[in-house]
């Protein structure tokens, strides 16, 4: 989509101020219903088309992602602009810089049309849990968009703009790919740099392209990756032309299956897509691998003990004093000293998740129990990740599915914080082992007579997103 777009531009079959108006008036038609965007960013947009019309005019060859229209999730940070994060906390915050993606972005002349929704800090699986509102799916406005970057998935679905960034911790990218029937890419971690995103848990947080192809993705990818003196868990890796080097490969590959990840918790018609994309795979020349990863099982309770450890770190700088929220001028008779401040700006600030994972964290770091814990967590991460390093010793890629189920109905699991955990059951193995991981479309199922989209996940060895891309490509529904 996004070469097509590229080539109307350049050969003046299109302009991007036509292309860029006709996805705000598909947004001034749908975001108040699906509620993916926060902010707008309408005039800017315009502006910007016009720029890149007028390089074109000039004769000037332009970039593939020039004057193509995309939105970011609104925890990375947009000089100028609101940078909320989906929280009463950052309500009014306004970004002082650009985040490296964002710059790295304007160098390539897009079109940026605002910021899309989330659960708070990243912190959900549905996209519920938004001081700002639930963002809907597209395909059934009752049900969830995922999370946590619902509102970016959601955009790209509902043809609200060409592509989007995410951020994935557990699956954020991956799952709401899922449920909205796009691709999503989780990239190793220190492929992408973190400057300029709000930190959710900055061992396990990886910026990521949200699209309708894997092509697309591929474009995308190719403008946000490299080494970055801001970021210093960023690796110095040689600059790879992903898009270029893209071309679909199934033959001879051997795909790893883990026997158990169909038996346990995954829904009948999911599975049933999912092994129809696995018969595909064998027809078309690759070889199916059963393997084994025994500690992989531990693979959420590792998740669940740092990334809230994580949070409730990141989350200490937002006091009311120095960054978010401030109770002191509103409510000044009940605030009798500094600490009183601090409770009761982080008491408004945050949402039941944020402070729930705080709490979980806080106790996991404290006294007594750091060991037991926090470093215990630590241990079993690095048996998982050098497991599952070994593994690719066997198999050039592992599949499994995105999610257990299709999107499930708003408010339908919002009581049960276990029930909504499990939704990263099958994503979270990806950021544990810092491996890179796509989810594309693999087909539909039918819920209360709508077909809704159900994800097949891919993953690869450490950095090698290329094959990850070529064997997606190669499985992308046609």
């Amino acid at each position: 989509m996004i070469k097509e777009l590229h080539e109307k531009i350049q050969r003046g079959e299109i302009t991007s101020l036509e292309l860029t108006k006709g996805y705000i008036k598909t947004i001034d038609e749908k975001n108040d219903n699906i509620n993916a965007l926060l902010e707008v960013y309408k005039e800017d947009a315009l502006r910007e088309a016009k720029k890149v019309d007028e390089e074109v005019k000039s004769g000037n060859k332009i970039g593939m992602l020039s004057g193509i229209p995309g939105v970011l999730k609104d925890n990375i940070c947009v000089k100028g602009n609101v940078t909320s994060a989906a929280s009463k906390m950052l309500e009014n915050y306004i970004a002082p810089y650009d985040a490296t993606v964002v710059k790295k972005l304007r160098r390539e002349k897009i079109v940026l049309l605002g910021k899309a929704n989330l659960d708070e800090f990243a912190m959900g699986a549905s996209t519920e849990n938004s001081a700002f509102g639930v963002t809907k799916n597209p395909h059934d406005t009752n049900r969830v968009a995922g999370g946590s970057s619902g509102g970016s998935t959601a955009v790209v679905a509902a043809d609200m703009a060409v592509w989007a960034l995410g951020s994935d911790t557990g699956g954020s990218i991956r799952q709401p790919a899922s449920f909205c029937g796009t691709v999503g890419l989780k990239p190793t971690y220190g492929r992408v740099s973190r400057y300029g995103l709000i930190a959710m848990a900055s061992s396990y947080d990886q910026i990521g392209p949200i699209t309708k192809t894997v092509e697309d993705a591929a474009i995308v990818f190719d403008v946000i990756t490299g080494k970055d003196e801001k970021d210093n868990t960023t690796a110095d890796k040689k600059t790879e032309n992903f898009f270029e080097n893209l071309k679909p490969e199934l033959k001879g590959k051997k795909i790893g299956i883990i026997k158990k990840m169909f038996e346990e918790g995954l829904n009948g018609d999911v599975r049933n897509v999912i092994e129809k994309r696995i018969e595909f795979a064998k027809e078309q020349g690759a070889e199916i691998v059963e393997i084994e990863l025994p500690h992989l099982k531990y693979a959420m309770s590792v998740y669940y003990l740092m990334v809230p450890s994580e949070v409730s770190s990141n989350m200490a700088r937002l006091d009311g004093m120095r960054f978010g929220l401030c109770d002191a001028t509103e409510n000044v008779s009940k605030n009798k000293s500094i600490l009183d401040i601090y409770k009761n700006s982080r008491e408004a600030g945050f949402g039941a998740e944020v402070k729930r994972r705080i709490i979980l964290g806080t106790y996991a770091l404290s006294a007594g129990y750091y060991d037991a814990f926090y470093k215990k967590a630590q241990q079993v991460r690095e048996i998982i990740k050098h497991e599952i390093n070994e593994v690719f010793n066997e198999v050039d890629i592992i599949l499994t599915p995105t999610s257990p189920d299709a999107a499930f109905k708003i408010g339908e699991r919002g009581s049960d914080p276990l029930a909504m955990y499990l939704e990263d059951i099958y994503t979270v193995s990806a950021n544990v082992a810092m491996v890179p991981a796509i989810s594309i479309p693999a087909g539909t199922v039918k819920r209360d007579d709508k077909d809704l989209p159900i994800g097949l996940q891919l993953i690869a060895k450490w950095w090698n997103e290329q094959e990850l891309l070529n064997v997606a490509l190669a499985m992308e529904l046609k």
